[in-house]
């Protein structure tokens, strides 16, 4: 007779001992196997990755689990260095924490982060430490929030389908004709341009505004330059922790599991970064919060019809619908070097909209869900010869040019300054009067306002917070 009690307790026993001693200076005791995670996850089985991902983000990762990168570069693309630098973490290029939420703490962790926490974005200096401030070796960014993210995502998502299918319907119009076919870029409303399709199969871009080439909608980093959670990840952990991703760094695509040279293979699982993706895109939406405050009350209800008379809510769209809130990690539009559709036989999926923060969003006549984001997930220029504040940076990122920034998204920004691209303004006035270019002419009328009027508009925007 099979007694499964003494194998149950076997089994238990020889858990104990594998595991690390409570006081081991080590953060990560166990990687997740993605292959656990695929399909459409149940409740639990969502919660389970979530709390992974939610510990790996906490964690202040240490040389016991890999921490440092001796032989590695800052760059996205794995690049070796001659030498090992003096100092493993630098302000500059990086090493610069030990955590993802020593930077991602305001209000709480996955939020932004103060003037402190500034990363330094320097993609071409890839292969070299600069250990100056100058804005000629870098470009000064402060950290942005990470509440509701996995809605973003979905949202790009879905833009970039909806441009993707406008792309080849007049591709197949102008084969079909033997013309050349103009066709309107639209995407939930929001207007990218024109392209002409060419009866030999090519395309006239020269009329695209605020997206690359490529048509795809990229939600994240202050340019708009990243498609995915996933991607961010796989880049953050090696800039700022020197932790690699197996899946960017590790044999596949560099012929080594430890790239860096530390002596420790395979950093972080596709698991791992599964986690962190799931916990990064669960993070509820942003809220608004309606004061106590009679006075605060009433200053808000007027300043949110002054935000669309003054011309905000044209670009900062007040909400985006979203047809399907399922999350597939990985993603469709991701490139080489992160995790792809291709590279996994199944993928893993939840559906955001089963969470208890998605039922409380409204949802439009077609039973959409309306991701009240206040943004366009657009690039624009941002800044002119008279108002360039925003237009400070001297080093093009991913040939975007310097002056062109993408919306920022204004859920949560009552809780999170300060503000601007580089977290220097520490008032909501200022970085409005800091818009230039295409948001010229909003930012006059705010100038121009009433002294009341301009109250109201930052009573208002003081609303949108993120809740503990």
């Amino acid at each position: 007779m099979i007694r499964w009690s003494s194998i149950l307790a076997a089994m238990a026993a020889s858990v104990a001992v594998a595991s690390a001693a409570p006081w081991d200076e080590k953060a990560i005791d166990a990687h997740v196997d993605r292959a656990a995670f695929v399909d459409l996850l149940a409740p639990g089985r969502l919660d389970e990755l979530v709390k992974a991902g939610e510990k790996l983000f906490a964690a202040p990762f240490t040389a016991g689990d890999g921490v440092g990168r001796p032989f590695a570069t800052q760059a996205i693309l794995p690049t070796k260095r001659k030498r090992k630098p003096e100092q493993g973490f630098f302000r500059t290029p990086g090493m610069d924490a030990t955590s993802c939420a020593a930077c991602h703490n305001v209000p709480m962790t996955g939020g932004a982060g103060d003037f402190v926490a500034n990363v330094f974005v320097a993609e071409g200096f890839e292969s070299a430490d600069f250990d100056s401030l100058d804005p000629q070796f870098s470009n000064e960014r402060n950290t942005n929030h990470l509440f509701g993210a996995g809605l973003v995502e979905l949202l790009a998502r879905e833009m970039t389908a909806s441009l993707h299918d406008i792309r080849a319907r007049a591709l197949a119009e102008a084969r079909r004709s033997g013309a050349e076919v103009d066709a309107k870029l639209d995407a939930k409303g929001v207007y990218f341009g024109w392209i002409t399709a060419l009866p030999d199969g090519s395309v006239d871009l020269r009329r695209i505004e605020g997206v690359d080439a490529d048509l795809i909608v990229k939600p994240f980093s202050q340019k708009g330059v990243f498609v995915s959670l996933r991607q961010f990840t796989d880049n953050a952990l090696n800039h700022h922790h020197g932790m690699q991703a197996a899946e960017r760094f590790g044999v596949r695509w560099t012929g080594e599991a430890d790239f860096d040279g530390d002596e420790k293979p395979d950093e972080i699982t596709e698991g791992d970064v599964s986690a962190l993706t799931a916990w990064q895109a669960t993070l509820p939406t942003p809220t608004v919060l309606v004061p106590d405050h009679a006075e605060w009350k009433a200053a808000a209800a007027k300043g949110d019809l002054l935000f669309d008379s003054l011309g905000c809510a044209s670009c900062h769209l007040r909400a985006l619908p979203l047809d399907s809130a399922v999350f597939e990690d990985p993603g469709p539009y991701d490139a080489a070097g992160t995790l792809r559709r291709a590279d996994v036989d199944k993928t893993t999926r939840y559906d955001l909209a089963a969470l208890p923060w998605a039922k409380a969003l409204p949802r439009d006549s077609q039973g959409r869900l309306l991701v009240p984001l206040f943004s366009d997930l657009k690039r624009h220029v941002i800044a002119d010869e008279q108002i360039a504040a925003f237009g400070n940076e001297l080093l093009a990122q991913r040939f975007v040019d310097r002056n062109v920034f993408a919306t920022s998204e204004l859920w949560g920004i009552g809780s999170t300054a300060p503000y601007g691209h580089r977290g220097d303004m520490p008032t909501l006035n200022e970085a409005i009067l800091a818009h230039g270019g295409e948001a010229r002419k909003a930012r006059d009328a705010y100038e121009d306002a009433a002294d009341d009027e301009r109250s109201a508009l930052i009573a208002f925007l003081k609303t949108l917070v993120i809740a503990p």
